[in-house]
């Protein structure tokens, strides 16, 4: 596995490295958003390590222009652990977040967690998915309840597939709103909410899978 580690403190790049390393991986090192951006357009990674405050290109900004041309899952490394900063680091397309100081191993199993489900969302994106009654046909965009065939309006299509895809991940509304619907969409998060509503109806119970997030947002648990 190559893992892309960026931070501006030679310091935590050199410990994160010799974990990296330690397990069996390749490290690559950048010391800021810029670099890391470059790196990324030239290479491929596994996964990257991203730290938010850094010189030139913040980690947040980085990781919003690497999604631009490549799926990259990353873990956001940062001294500031207000809910805020995590929230914002879940909408640019974070997979983690981790808070300064951390364990190395602590950050290795993260590693181990985030890759696995990665790989886990992109099968998934090429499977037919059973969850007890309910069953979703990813390439035909076909959705089952306990074998009787539901017919969704296009978006409960999108909002299901993207939820299923990131199951288990929670989903701010912002970044539903974003992904769903699209950046030039004018509208507010109640769109998410209205829509949520009407595809759990259609779900029945299984209605069950899809979970609130007090005062964030929603994910898929399964």
């Amino acid at each position: 596995m190559k893992v892309l580690i960026v931070d501006d403190e030679e310091m935590i790049r050199n410990v994160l490295k010799e974990y990296v390393e330690f397990e069996g991986n390749e490290a690559f090192e950048a010391c800021d958003g810029i670099q890391a951006v470059k790196m990324c357009r030239e290479n491929d990674y596994d996964i990257i390590l991203m730290d938010v405050m850094m010189p030139a290109l913040d980690g947040f900004s980085a990781v919003k222009e690497i999604h631009k041309f490549k799926d990259i899952p990353v873990i956001m490394l940062s001294a500031r652990g207000e809910e805020y900063d995590k929230l914002f680091g879940f909408e640019v397309g974070a997979d983690d977040y981790v808070t300064k100081p951390f364990s190395p191993k602590e950050v290795m199993a993260r590693i181990a967690a985030v890759t696995k489900r990665h790989k886990a969302g992109a099968a998934a994106s090429r499977e037919t998915l059973k969850f007890e009654g309910l069953e979703i046909d990813m390439k035909g965009r076909n959705v089952y309840v306990d074998g009787e065939k539901l017919e969704l309006t296009p978006k409960e299509y999108e909002l299901l597939f993207y939820l299923v895809r990131n199951n288990g991940i929670a989903l701010s509304r912002e970044k539903l709103l974003s992904d769903v619907w699209g950046f030039d969409f004018y509208g507010d998060d109640r769109t998410v909410d209205t829509h949520i509503k009407m595809l759990r109806s259609s779900l029945k119970e299984y209605r069950k899978f899809i979970v609130t997030l007090r005062g964030m947002g929603y994910k898929f648990e399964a």
